[in-house]
């Protein structure tokens, strides 16, 4: 046979048969060309046995590994690539990394960084922090996009900050009011404005972030409402942002919970004076100096012990001191009042608070307006770009109006495309400066690129093959809604599962969704929306899923349901003893007959053996029975001797070590950290 046949058989180079066959006891030169055929044989039974022997030894490892997990250690030689571009959310960052929010965000403190979600971070930053994760962050071109989103924030700080002390006038403070899901933001509002707002919302939790304006004591307040869900981080540290005060509530029968300290964390971060609502006071459970002890702890030492934080007990449910809280609220703005100012008179800049597409208006967005009076009539640009121009402005109650002066927030009908939430939105001095938006670019962009949040959510490039993926095509009706849903994905990190967002944008769900559906094995959520025309239809047809929700932490409870689903059950091997051969008897149609003594455990039939020559496993079986002189046992114990009926391929020899296990299939409990079922 042909030295070169020989290595085909064996499905290797013939350089490698070569380098193999000293280590099997065979001698071949290197330029050997033909080769006796029966010892050809011999080289193919002992590469089968070589095969086999390590075939083994991968598995064992495999089983004593199970359930260990290794920490890896990062080694700059294999630091993984990876591109970012010059200024980049955290958030952002965490996704291309394929690692969780939170993870990011401790690296980034253990550094002296202390950045919500959407906080953006510089390339400089980011690359030093990607190192300590193990990746090598190479700079991303093409990131002009986030700069002039980053360099138009600034620019409206920097606007208001430059304007003339002459121009500026004192302007409506913006409240923005934070705090845990559940410890009652919305009927807080609810009692501050006398309208029945919380029975509007699914399920108790604000799903959109919506402002609202009062009058107390003849001064208007504009406030924000954010949701306290833990999907809406982004959408908190938003209105943080936009905000000159905040209240964080917290209610007393249950005390700081992690929200309530991310809340404080994003105002003082954002710089921004705060007063504490203490809410539920009229529980059986309610504890408030407790609660206040909790805060003290903070550093939020409540006024009444001689601290500076005004703690205002209320129960927003029986509207008790909801005027004093408001009270405070003017006291705190007349203390800053110097510094909550704009100038009405220039051009109108201001921020994007909510976005979405009404089949009959189109695109709907409603704008804070920061700086400048906005009018019917207004071009709007946002990045430099032409979005449009205002043909209806309504106030927060629907009535309509013809100009929103500083911090009024107006929903605008007239928008080509909708814009993101958290866009700066501005109207130039001059409107025919701003670049044209194509007309190919709002029927792409509506639906996909303005409502994407960059990055696949849940997802990133770090990923193993075997792991098993829940595939979605998401639909919403705004973006607020949108980036919510993929940022509670964002949480779900996992070995073995993930979430996969293979498509997402906002409006109804249609014929193309259901197609792509079909040809990604995904399914199809839809938030506030609904399929139209044909699509539910073929839907039916095709066999795709599609899901629509209202409350979203519902939908993020079905998709840990179907994650538990997938996630495959755990192999548990169990170490149960040892076994020193003595003698081998004889073989029998199954394998052997073995005597020998048990070094360690206990040994019973049924039980699966691994056969080890010294260092090296050389074969495996199962135990068949047990005896003991003539009589059968159903277990021997340490220090006993015994024979076996072994059902085996390889023949045991005296000093030969078997050792006894059991294999079983586990069903996995889906446990992610930081994320569980409502």
């Amino acid at each position: 046979m042909n030295v070169t046949e020989l290595a085909r058989r064996l499905r290797v180079t013939t350089d490698e048969l070569f380098e193999k066959l000293p280590e099997l006891g065979f001698s071949l030169g290197r330029k050997a060309i033909k080769i006796d055929n029966r010892q050809a044989q011999k080289i193919i039974q002992a590469w089968s046995e070589m095969k086999r022997k390590e075939r083994l030894a991968e598995k064992v490892e495999r089983q004593k590994a199970l359930g260990a997990r290794r920490e890896r250690a990062v080694d700059p030689s294999t630091l993984k690539s990876l591109l970012i571009p010059e200024i980049v959310t955290v958030r952002d960052f965490a996704t291309k990394m394929g690692l969780p929010v939170p993870r990011v965000m401790q690296e980034l403190m253990k550094n002296g960084i202390l950045a919500s979600l959407n906080e953006r971070i510089d390339f400089d930053t980011a690359s030093i922090i990607a190192e300590d994760l193990g990746f090598k962050a190479e700079k991303e071109d093409g990131a002009k996009e986030d700069e002039e989103q980053l360099k138009a924030m600034d620019r409206v700080r920097e606007t208001i900050e430059s304007e003339d002390a002459e121009v500026l006038e004192i302007r409506p403070p913006v409240v923005v009011i934070m705090g845990h899901v559940d410890h009652g933001k919305t009927k807080l509002l609810d009692a501050i404005r006398h309208t029945n707002v919380v029975d509007t919302e699914a399920g108790g939790i604000t799903q959109h972030i919506g402002a609202y304006q009062v009058e107390r004591k003849n001064q208007q307040l504009t406030f924000i409402d954010t949701p306290g869900h833990e999907a809406f981080t982004v959408m908190r540290s938003r209105g943080a942002k936009v905000a000159d005060m905040a209240i964080i509530v917290v209610a007393v029968d249950d005390g700081v919970q992690p929200q309530t300290k991310e809340a404080i964390n994003i105002a003082q971060s954002a710089g921004i004076p705060f007063i504490v609502a203490l809410n539920k006071i009229d529980r059986e459970q309610a504890n408030i100096e407790k609660v206040k002890g909790e805060l003290a702890e903070m550093e939020l030492i409540p006024e009444d012990w001689g601290g500076k934080t005004v703690m205002v007990p209320i129960s927003a449910k029986q509207q008790l001191h909801i005027e004093d809280l408001l009270d405070m609220l003017l006291l705190v703005y007349e203390m800053e009042k110097e510094k909550i100012v704009a100038n009405p008179s220039r051009e109108a800049l201001g921020t994007v608070i909510e976005s979405h597409v009404n089949p009959g208006s189109g695109p709907v967005a409603t704008v804070l307006v920061q700086g400048g009076t906005l009018r019917v009539g207004d071009t709007i640009g946002v990045r430099d770009a032409l979005y449009g121009r205002v043909r209806k402005m309504e106030d927060w109650t629907g009535e309509e109006i013809k100009e929103a002066p500083p911090s009024t927030p107006a929903r605008i009908i007239g928008w080509k495309l909708a814009p993101a939430v958290g866009d700066i939105m501005e109207v130039p001095e001059e409107g025919v400066k701003l670049k044209r938006i194509k007309s190919t670019d709002i029927s792409h962009k509506a639906t996909e690129e303005v409502a994407a949040i960059k990055g696949a959510s849940g997802t990133g490039d770090v990923e193993s093959e075997e792991k098993q993926h829940l595939n979605l095509i998401i639909r919403a009706d705004v973006l607020g809604s949108l980036e919510a849903i993929l940022g509670m994905f964002d949480k779900i990190q996992h070995n073995d599962v993930g979430v996969k967002v293979v498509q997402k944008g906002l409006g109804n769900i249609t014929d193309s969704d259901i197609h792509s559906a079909e040809a990604g094995n995904a399914m199809v959520i839809g938030f506030n929306v609904h399929p139209v025309g044909t699509a539910g239809d073929i839907a039916r047809d095709m066999g795709v899923e599609v899901r629509e929700y209202q409350i979203i932490y519902k939908l993020f409870d079905d998709v840990l349901d179907r994650l538990q689903d997938l996630l495959p059950s755990d192999t548990v091997v169990t170490e149960v003893g040892k076994l020193a051969v003595a003698a081998t008897f004889k073989k029998t149609d199954k394998g052997y007959i073995v005597g020998g003594r048990v070094k360690s455990g206990k040994i019973t039939p049924k039980l699966k053996v691994r056969l080890r020559r010294g260092e090296e496993y050389i074969g495996e079986g199962k135990v068949l029975s047990l005896q003991i002189g003539h009589a059968e046992q159903k277990e021997v114990r340490e220090g006993q001797e015994c024979g076996m009926e072994l059902q085996g391929k390889v023949k045991p020899e005296e000093g030969d070590i078997m050792e006894f296990y059991t294999e079983e299939k586990e069903d996995r409990l889906l446990v992610i950290e930081g994320v569980s079922k409502r």
